[in-house]
Protein backbone atom coordinates (compact mmCIF):
# COMPACT_ATOMS: atom_id res chain seq x y z
CA UNK A 1 0.00 0.00 0.00
CA UNK A 2 2.92 2.16 0.44
CA UNK A 3 4.38 1.38 -2.24
CA UNK A 4 1.52 2.41 -4.64
CA UNK A 5 1.34 5.96 -2.62
CA UNK A 6 4.35 6.20 -3.27
CA UNK A 7 4.51 5.63 -7.11
CA UNK A 8 1.41 7.79 -7.62
CA UNK A 9 2.94 10.71 -5.71
CA UNK A 10 5.48 10.62 -8.25
CA UNK A 11 3.54 10.39 -10.99
CA UNK A 12 1.38 13.19 -9.76
CA UNK A 13 4.58 15.18 -9.27
CA UNK A 14 6.02 14.11 -13.38
CA UNK A 15 2.98 15.57 -14.32
CA UNK A 16 3.12 18.40 -12.80
CA UNK A 17 6.53 19.23 -14.26
CA UNK A 18 5.53 18.48 -17.63
CA UNK A 19 2.67 21.01 -17.62
CA UNK A 20 4.86 23.63 -15.88
CA UNK A 21 7.48 23.21 -18.71
CA UNK A 22 4.72 23.00 -21.37
CA UNK A 23 3.46 26.44 -20.19
CA UNK A 24 7.32 28.04 -20.57
CA UNK A 25 7.37 26.41 -24.31
CA UNK A 26 4.07 28.10 -24.76
CA UNK A 27 5.25 31.51 -24.26
CA UNK A 28 9.34 30.98 -24.97
CA UNK A 29 8.67 29.09 -27.99
CA UNK A 30 7.51 25.68 -29.63
CA UNK A 31 9.80 22.88 -30.68
CA UNK A 32 12.88 23.65 -33.29
CA UNK A 33 12.19 27.36 -32.56
CA UNK A 34 8.49 27.16 -33.59
CA UNK A 35 6.53 30.15 -32.31
CA UNK A 36 3.75 29.32 -29.84
CA UNK A 37 0.73 31.33 -28.25
CA UNK A 38 0.96 31.55 -24.44
CA UNK A 39 -2.30 31.68 -22.34
CA UNK A 40 -4.56 34.66 -22.26
CA UNK A 41 -3.12 35.77 -19.26
CA UNK A 42 0.41 35.62 -20.58
CA UNK A 43 -0.44 37.47 -23.99
CA UNK A 44 -2.04 40.25 -22.02
CA UNK A 45 1.09 40.64 -19.46
CA UNK A 46 3.38 40.65 -22.82
CA UNK A 47 1.11 42.67 -24.73
CA UNK A 48 1.07 40.35 -28.02
CA UNK A 49 -2.77 39.11 -27.08
CA UNK A 50 -5.28 40.20 -29.77
CA UNK A 51 -7.33 43.79 -29.61
CA UNK A 52 -10.49 43.16 -28.84
CA UNK A 53 -13.25 42.43 -31.27
CA UNK A 54 -10.55 41.00 -33.71
CA UNK A 55 -11.33 38.77 -36.17
CA UNK A 56 -9.53 35.07 -35.63
CA UNK A 57 -6.89 34.24 -37.82
CA UNK A 58 -7.91 32.78 -40.96
CA UNK A 59 -11.08 34.05 -40.87
CA UNK A 60 -12.23 35.01 -43.97
CA UNK A 61 -13.26 38.51 -44.83
CA UNK A 62 -17.37 39.82 -45.47
CA UNK A 63 -17.94 39.02 -49.45
CA UNK A 64 -19.12 41.58 -51.42
CA UNK A 65 -22.46 41.48 -52.67
CA UNK A 66 -21.52 43.28 -56.06
CA UNK A 67 -18.16 44.40 -57.51
CA UNK A 68 -16.71 46.07 -60.69
CA UNK A 69 -12.91 46.12 -61.55
CA UNK A 70 -10.18 46.11 -63.19
CA UNK A 71 -8.68 48.36 -66.40
CA UNK A 72 -8.15 47.72 -70.12
CA UNK A 73 -8.38 49.33 -73.19
CA UNK A 74 -11.12 49.14 -76.23
CA UNK A 75 -10.13 47.11 -79.57
CA UNK A 76 -10.70 49.98 -81.88
CA UNK A 77 -7.84 50.70 -84.72
CA UNK A 78 -6.75 54.44 -84.64
CA UNK A 79 -8.22 54.99 -81.58
CA UNK A 80 -6.73 55.13 -77.36
CA UNK A 81 -9.25 54.37 -75.07
CA UNK A 82 -8.79 53.45 -71.68
CA UNK A 83 -11.30 52.15 -69.30
CA UNK A 84 -11.01 51.60 -65.51
CA UNK A 85 -13.15 50.44 -63.06
CA UNK A 86 -13.24 50.63 -58.97
CA UNK A 87 -17.05 50.12 -57.97
CA UNK A 88 -18.16 47.84 -55.06
CA UNK A 89 -21.46 47.33 -52.98
CA UNK A 90 -20.57 45.98 -49.75
CA UNK A 91 -22.43 43.04 -48.24
CA UNK A 92 -24.02 45.19 -45.77
CA UNK A 93 -26.06 46.96 -48.95
CA UNK A 94 -26.73 44.03 -50.61
CA UNK A 95 -30.35 45.12 -50.85
CA UNK A 96 -29.12 48.70 -52.49
CA UNK A 97 -27.47 48.76 -55.52
CA UNK A 98 -27.74 52.86 -54.97
CA UNK A 99 -25.36 52.43 -52.08
CA UNK A 100 -22.58 51.08 -54.39
CA UNK A 101 -19.05 53.24 -53.49
CA UNK A 102 -15.77 53.73 -56.17
CA UNK A 103 -15.06 55.67 -58.66
CA UNK A 104 -14.69 54.79 -62.81
CA UNK A 105 -12.52 56.99 -65.64
CA UNK A 106 -12.16 57.20 -68.63
CA UNK A 107 -9.44 58.48 -71.45
CA UNK A 108 -10.24 58.55 -75.50
CA UNK A 109 -7.43 59.52 -77.96
CA UNK A 110 -8.22 60.49 -81.29
CA UNK A 111 -7.01 59.60 -84.74
CA UNK A 112 -5.97 63.17 -85.11
CA UNK A 113 -4.58 63.59 -81.71
CA UNK A 114 -7.55 65.39 -79.69
CA UNK A 115 -8.68 63.95 -76.73
CA UNK A 116 -10.95 63.18 -73.32
CA UNK A 117 -11.29 62.39 -70.53
CA UNK A 118 -13.58 61.95 -67.42
CA UNK A 119 -14.08 60.78 -63.60
CA UNK A 120 -16.97 59.43 -62.36
CA UNK A 121 -18.08 59.01 -58.82
CA UNK A 122 -20.15 55.87 -58.51
CA UNK A 123 -23.98 55.89 -57.61
CA UNK A 124 -25.22 52.35 -58.69
CA UNK A 125 -24.06 49.35 -59.55
CA UNK A 126 -26.02 46.07 -60.27
CA UNK A 127 -24.47 42.44 -61.93
CA UNK A 128 -25.76 39.73 -63.02
CA UNK A 129 -23.52 36.76 -64.20
CA UNK A 130 -20.68 38.33 -65.51
CA UNK A 131 -22.24 41.54 -66.67
CA UNK A 132 -22.38 44.86 -64.88
CA UNK A 133 -24.05 47.78 -65.13
CA UNK A 134 -22.59 51.23 -63.00
CA UNK A 135 -23.59 54.52 -63.18
CA UNK A 136 -21.35 57.58 -61.72
CA UNK A 137 -21.70 61.50 -61.28
CA UNK A 138 -18.75 63.07 -63.15
CA UNK A 139 -16.59 65.00 -60.92
CA UNK A 140 -13.51 65.97 -62.94
CA UNK A 141 -13.91 65.98 -66.93
CA UNK A 142 -12.19 68.30 -69.91
CA UNK A 143 -15.07 67.48 -71.90
CA UNK A 144 -18.44 66.50 -70.10
CA UNK A 145 -20.37 68.99 -67.49
CA UNK A 146 -19.59 68.24 -63.65
CA UNK A 147 -23.07 66.48 -62.10
CA UNK A 148 -23.99 64.42 -64.98
CA UNK A 149 -24.87 61.05 -64.52
CA UNK A 150 -23.07 58.89 -67.24
CA UNK A 151 -23.60 54.51 -67.39
CA UNK A 152 -21.42 51.95 -68.65
CA UNK A 153 -21.92 48.27 -68.81
CA UNK A 154 -19.41 45.60 -68.76
CA UNK A 155 -19.76 41.73 -69.82
CA UNK A 156 -16.59 39.99 -67.90
CA UNK A 157 -15.75 37.43 -70.37
CA UNK A 158 -12.09 36.17 -69.87
CA UNK A 159 -9.69 37.82 -72.50
CA UNK A 160 -12.63 38.33 -74.42
CA UNK A 161 -14.83 41.06 -72.41
CA UNK A 162 -17.23 44.30 -74.11
CA UNK A 163 -18.47 47.19 -72.97
CA UNK A 164 -20.94 49.87 -73.64
CA UNK A 165 -21.68 53.23 -72.52
CA UNK A 166 -24.56 55.74 -72.22
CA UNK A 167 -23.46 58.17 -73.70
CA UNK A 168 -23.80 56.93 -77.63
CA UNK A 169 -27.50 57.51 -77.28
CA UNK A 170 -27.19 60.18 -74.67
CA UNK A 171 -24.90 63.04 -75.00
CA UNK A 172 -23.87 63.73 -71.11
CA UNK A 173 -24.46 67.48 -71.80
CA UNK A 174 -28.18 66.96 -72.70
CA UNK A 175 -29.16 65.22 -69.18
CA UNK A 176 -28.24 62.30 -67.08
CA UNK A 177 -29.82 58.59 -67.62
CA UNK A 178 -31.43 56.88 -64.61
CA UNK A 179 -29.07 55.26 -62.06
CA UNK A 180 -27.91 51.63 -63.38
CA UNK A 181 -28.54 52.40 -67.23
CA UNK A 182 -26.22 52.27 -70.09
CA UNK A 183 -26.37 50.38 -72.81
CA UNK A 184 -25.19 46.86 -74.48
CA UNK A 185 -21.91 45.30 -74.07
CA UNK A 186 -21.02 46.66 -78.36
CA UNK A 187 -17.41 47.77 -78.14
CA UNK A 188 -15.14 44.73 -78.05
CA UNK A 189 -11.92 45.08 -74.98
CA UNK A 190 -8.59 44.51 -76.06
CA UNK A 191 -7.58 41.31 -74.19
CA UNK A 192 -3.60 42.27 -74.04
CA UNK A 193 -3.89 45.20 -72.32
CA UNK A 194 -5.66 44.25 -69.34
CA UNK A 195 -8.99 42.84 -68.16
CA UNK A 196 -12.14 43.40 -65.90
CA UNK A 197 -13.67 41.73 -63.35
CA UNK A 198 -17.41 41.17 -61.96
CA UNK A 199 -18.67 39.97 -59.26
CA UNK A 200 -21.92 38.60 -59.48
CA UNK A 201 -24.99 39.94 -57.52
CA UNK A 202 -27.45 37.45 -55.83
CA UNK A 203 -30.22 39.67 -54.39
CA UNK A 204 -32.26 37.84 -51.90
CA UNK A 205 -35.83 37.85 -54.00
CA UNK A 206 -39.00 36.28 -52.74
Amino acid sequence: MERRTKIAALGAALLLTAGAAGSAGAVAGGPEGTARHGTAAEQAATGTAAPQGAAPRGAAAPKEAAALTGNAKLYRPGHDIDFAFDAHLAAEDLMDPMAATGTFRLRHVFPDGSSGWARARVDCLVTGGRVAVVTGVVEESDRWPRGRRVGVTVHDHGRHDRLGYSWMTQDPGQGDVPPCTSSAPFEKVDGRTGDFRVVPWQPRLS
